[in-house]
């Protein structure tokens, strides 16, 4: 579904006009706290970023969403489910990440609750989270994922949460 309303979001299917946002939020190094590749360093890398995103769309019809509060104009984060090979096996990745000023109010939470719930029945769900990320492992378990394995991922240990 590309435009999903939660009680406080609006989540769409992500434009080109999102770039800046993504690029903002991406190159923040307080998003990248667990991110082994660390924040994205040019301009370029999130427009990739953003084509490999807008291509799920085009070609799956499904990716990930930028997620605005309602009435509001700023992107505060961009998250929902992505095709991914995982161990050889296809599955739906479970993915967020948030601007800081959008941390510890629940957002997170919503987009996994709304992620899952249009996810179900299409496949595998799974959040790969660094094993260090306790704000993400938390989410993650509060919209009743369960941890199955670690993995080596990104060089860095990393929990694998199944739906």
């Amino acid at each position: 579904m590309e435009v999903v309303q939660t009680a406080r979001m609006l989540l769409y299917r992500v434009t080109v006009h999102d770039l800046a946002s993504v690029h903002e939020i991406h190159s923040d190094p307080r998003t990248n706290v667990y991110n082994p590749a660390g924040p994205t360093l040019g301009l370029e890398s999130s427009r990739a970023m953003l084509d490999l995103w807008l291509a799920d769309w085009d070609e799956r019809g499904l990716g990930y969403w930028a997620a605005r509060p309602l009435g509001e104009p700023q992107v505060l984060g961009f998250g929902g489910l992505r095709h991914s090979v995982l161990d050889g096996n296809e599955v739906l990745n479970l993915y967020y990440r948030f601007r800081p000023s959008a941390w510890g109010q629940g957002y997170a939470l919503e987009l996994a609750e709304a992620a899952l719930r249009l996810g179900k029945g299409l496949g595998t769900i799974v959040a790969v989270i660094r094993d260090v990320n306790v704000p993400s492992r938390r989410v993650a378990e509060r919209v009743g994922m369960r941890k199955d394995r670690t993995i080596p991922y990104g060089g860095v240990p990393s929990d694998v949460y199944v739906a």
